[in-house]
């Protein structure tokens, strides 16, 4: 929109401003101290005459009480009138770069005076405190603060750093041995790093065992490829005052060679007794010779199943034999547990009756020792299958226990070799044959196995939380044993008390015609409640027991639980607090006056003669149930 004045004519003053429009001007110079006007609007200069209003452009002078506005001096002309040479930032501004050195030498001045003076301190300090911490060996705990203006400065000494062992410690240990405990309750207490070597666990190492020291008697006690000994040396050793030296110089600074004891890796165990099953390769013709399919029988549809006389004519085809001899081998697929009648009511009959492979059980898949195919060795013996179970899991518990077996370390036992042998281990118990066990047998195999069983689940499942998590966890958490599935419900209630209702349940765990009922205790010894570990702080510790004595060392367990705060008598009030499991299984224990009678023979003296005090006055006496802890107990 420029363009010339409203009047047609252009200003000429080369030092005025020139006009572009009719109601706006622009200086020429914009800061050459005057004031344009348009429109009888006034403008200030240096000096001129009063502007006629007449719309031209006019300069007032400033008022005289006014300072008269001078334009900055660098930007003034020269006396030639021409214009201003070229000005650099350094020569009309500070020096930006000596402001800034200025400022880092005044604020390292300070940090010199703070410095200085924290040193000073310190020293006076140190002279005035040195014998106290030369005394109290403390300077290495000791941490130092100090503050500096927009500076926070930490000092803290650092530790001396023990030196790493180059070396590695071995020891060869069994599990149950008290001398293989001390020896590792020594190494603890040391915080020595070991590898231990459990030939219960680790079988195929017994015979490096004897090829090292000409024997298997432990412990024995590696420094590297050195054998020190067993326990005696060790005392030995440590007695004398020998042992950090020579630990310092076969282990600390040597590095251990090809020929030191490796660690334990993972491997399976190279065991003669795994025999294949003499009857796999007839089961594996069957399997693929037999039609398996759904069958529609009393309105219900029964999956995966075959019938008898199918069976029988595939053996008659395939082996040219008698009927009747066919018949007996089915009986003896039934009774190794290959083969099971799908209602369980017989072994093995000619005729239409259905039965199934046992991987076609419904609930074989949901047992967590079962890994998609059925072990097909020989059955082991039941008792070597409790001696393996109760070996591999005291060492475990060895291993991975607090002490007093009142803490379990779920997570280092979950990642450790002994568990994976463990749940490989627990396969033998598909097809064994527990009706072969005596009373005590039994009761020392099922309370292995429920201990054992708690363990897993905590692993495999998690902790329960709250009622509804803790029925699943009691209930649903199966092991496939003998051919049938047992939870711990199973165990505790259809095996160990004789197939007796669980507290608040209306019905008992094995009905009639259960072939469990076979494997169920005749008499209940309610001592078995204090040998049964289910994971949480207020259950008994865990423990496994041996067949021989498992009956004194159920004894054993209840007087630890008393002595424990178990049992707690207030005379005064004449109340005794009880555990609750005294309230749950009260039928297993008797009335509450038997109860305390009973008790009695498990106390230590004093607690014994408070309760038979008690009980022999004529006035009645109160029990009360103790709270039950529900946390884990790790």
């Amino acid at each position: 929109m420029g363009g010339p004045e409203a009047n047609g004519t252009e200003t000429e003053k080369p030092t005025q401003a020139v006009q572009l429009h009719s109601d706006f001007i622009l200086p020429e110079n914009p800061v050459n101290g005057y004031e344009t006007v348009t429109n009888n609007q006034s403008s200030y200069s240096d000096g001129g005459a009063d502007s006629k209003n007449d719309g031209h452009v006019g300069f007032i002078p400033p008022h005289s009480l006014l300072p008269t506005p001078v334009p900055p001096e660098v930007f003034q002309r020269n006396k030639n009138d021409e214009s201003p040479p070229s000005i650099f930032v350094s020569s009309t501004m500070p020096d930006f770069g000596s402001f800034i050195r200025q400022r880092s030498s005044d604020l390292s001045t300070a940090i010199a005076k703070r410095v200085s003076s924290f040193r000073k301190s310190m020293e006076e300090r140190e002279e005035s405190d040195e014998n106290d911490m030369i005394k109290n060996n403390d300077r290495n705990q000791e941490v130092t603060e100090f503050n500096l203006s927009g500076l926070k400065v930490v000092v803290k000494v650092k530790p001396e750093e023990e030196p790493a062992m180059k070396g590695r410690i071995t020891f060869f240990s069994k599990s149950g041995c008290r001398d293989c405990t001390a020896v590792r309750r020594f190494f603890k207490e040391k915080e020595l790093k070991f590898v231990e070597i459990n030939v219960d666990v680790f079988r195929e190492r017994e015979k490096e065992l004897r090829d090292r020291t000409g024997n298997t008697t432990v412990p024995m006690i590696f420094f590297n490829e050195k054998l020190i000994g067993g326990l005696v040396a060790l005392n030995s050793l440590r007695n004398s005052g020998e042992f950090d030296r020579r630990l310092t110089e076969m282990v600390v600074e040597k590095f251990a060679g090809d020929d030191a004891p490796l660690p334990p890796v993972y491997g399976c165990d190279n065991i003669e007794d795994d025999r294949t099953d003499e009857m796999v390769g007839l089961v594996s013709l069957l399997r693929r010779k037999l039609f398996v399919q759904d069958w529609l029988r009393r309105m219900k549809i029964v999956k995966n199943c075959f019938e008898g006389n199918e069976f029988v004519e595939v053996v008659i085809q395939h082996f040219k034999c008698a009927r009747n001899e066919a018949v007996d081998i089915g009986k003896e697929l039934s009774r190794k547990h290959f083969i099971h009648h799908v209602s369980g009511d017989n072994d093995f009959v000619d005729g239409n009756n259905l039965y199934r492979f046992l991987e076609h059980e419904p609930f074989t898949p949901k047992c967590f020792n079962f890994r998609g195919a059925v072990n097909d060795n020989e059955p082991k013996a039941a008792a070597s299958v409790c001696d393996r179970l109760t070996k591999i899991m005291s060492a475990i518990l060895e291993s991975y226990a607090s002490d007093d077996r009142r803490r379990v370390d779920y997570a280092a036992i979950s990642k450790s070799e002994e568990f994976r042998r463990y749940v490989n281990m627990t396969q033998d118990l598909q097809r064994v044959n527990i009706c072969e066990l005596s009373e005590n047998e039994k009761l020392a195999f099922f309370l292995n196995l429920y201990n054992a069983m708690v363990i897993h689940a905590v692993i495999s499942v998690g902790s329960p939380e709250g009622v509804i998590d803790r029925r699943s966890f009691f209930n649903d958490f199966l092991y496939l044993i003998g051919g049938h599935p047992y939870s711990l419900a199973i165990i505790e209630n259809g095996i160990l008390r004789c197939n007796q209702r669980s507290p608040y349940s209306i019905m008992k765990p094995f009905s009639t015609g259960d072939k469990r009922l076979e494997v169920a205790l005749v008499k209940l010894n309610p001592l078995f409640h204090f040998g049964l570990c289910n994971g949480t702080k207020s259950s008994p510790n865990v423990r496994f027991f041996s067949p021989n004595r498992v009956v004194d060392e159920l004894r054993g367990a209840a007087r630890e639980i008393f002595e424990n705060g178990g049992i707690e008598v207030d005379l005064e009030k004449r109340t005794v607090h009880l555990p609750r499991i005294f309230k749950w299984f009260s039928g297993d224990f008797g009335q509450e006056q038997e109860i305390l009678k009973w008790i009695v023979n498990y106390l230590e003296p004093n607690k014994a003669g408070l309760l038979t005090h008690l009980l022999s006055d004529s006035e009645p006496v109160n029990i009360s149930y103790q709270n039950f802890d529900w946390s884990l107990n790790s």
